[in-house]
């Protein structure tokens, strides 16, 4: 059985030249070369990058769910990969056999629809925030997960042609929620391998312009697209407590409260709630969709 092609997506607005080059040259320099790699530029020319990957500038910034959902497209439509890589364009492939894992994995479990990398900075420490799953306290704990971190991951191309890309509309935040809970629902496994590192910054996600206000709107729009009807205020108000607990920036707050009301009253898209089954799976791998 021949093993699974691999292309890689990478969406970069031009912000980060050295940490992009260093990214495409650890692509690169894998042992298993990649059989397609797109550079999306999400507004930028892209025209100072020297890379033989495929360019494709945006004269407009679609957000990252929707810069990597034009690399998808050129991938899925050309027929050339059968596991896709995406990665940060501030991370770093440490090592030279990270594809040769990815397709070793998929070979072996037709099922598999997701891979989620170790994300690490430049000490090796991985954050708790960056583990997928609510019991972070060992990062090397390999295994199947409900979630995965968007920085750095693999996708099987059949589940992408089964559940479809990212959604675009969500801009930032919350799209990997959106995503694996399709998959799921579609029941593909979602693994979380941490011997697959993908080396990136200690960064803060309220770096991001909006981030409040984004993460607040996606979440209503998420639970209102995907969880059972009865679910939705149970989810939403967890999260509204927690937010209440761990967010002590009035400014921070009014920008989150700005964006939940923005999710309630504006079209979340069409609405395909998971089924109860995929709540009980979800529940059962550690993590039920109300957290």
């Amino acid at each position: 059985m021949p093993l699974p092609r691999i292309g890689v997506v990478i969406v970069t607005m031009g912000t980060r030249p050295r940490e992009l080059e260093a990214l495409l040259a650890s692509v690169a320099a894998q042992d298993v070369p990649a059989a397609r790699v797109v550079l999306v530029g999400n507004a930028t020319p892209l025209t100072e990058v020297v890379t033989t990957a495929t360019r494709i500038p945006l004269e407009e910034n679609l957000g990252c769910p929707g810069g990597r959902n034009v690399g998808l497209e050129l991938l899925r439509d050309s027929g050339d990969v059968d596991v896709v890589v995406e990665l940060d364009d501030d991370g770093l492939l440490i090592a030279d056999d990270v594809f040769r894992r990815v397709q070793k994995l998929f070979a072996e479990d037709p099922a598999l629809g997701i891979v989620g990398f170790r994300v690490a900075d430049e000490h090796g420490h991985t954050e708790r925030r960056w583990i997928p799953r609510l019991r972070a306290d060992d990062p090397m704990r390999r295994g199947l997960v409900t979630a995965f971190l968007g920085g750095g991951h693999a996708f099987s191309m059949p589940m992408l042609r089964q559940t479809g890309l990212w959604a675009g509309e969500f801009f930032f935040g919350h799209e990997e929620s959106d995503l694996a809970w399709r998959a799921l629902d579609a029941d593909w496994k979602i693994l979380y391998e941490p011997e697959l590192v993908l080396q990136h910054p200690k960064t803060s996600p309220a770096r991001h312009a909006g981030h409040y206000r984004f993460t607040a709107r996606n979440r209503v729009w998420l639970t209102r697209r995907r969880l059972p009807a009865v679910l939705v205020p149970v989810h939403l108000g967890v999260w509204m407590l927690l937010t209440l607990v761990r967010t002590r920036s009035l400014t921070a707050q009014r920008a989150w409260w700005g964006g939940f009301f923005e999710g309630v009253r504006t079209p979340c898209g069409p609405r395909r709630p998971m089924r109860w089954r995929t709540v009980w799976r979800m529940t059962r791998l550690g993590r039920p969709p109300v957290l």
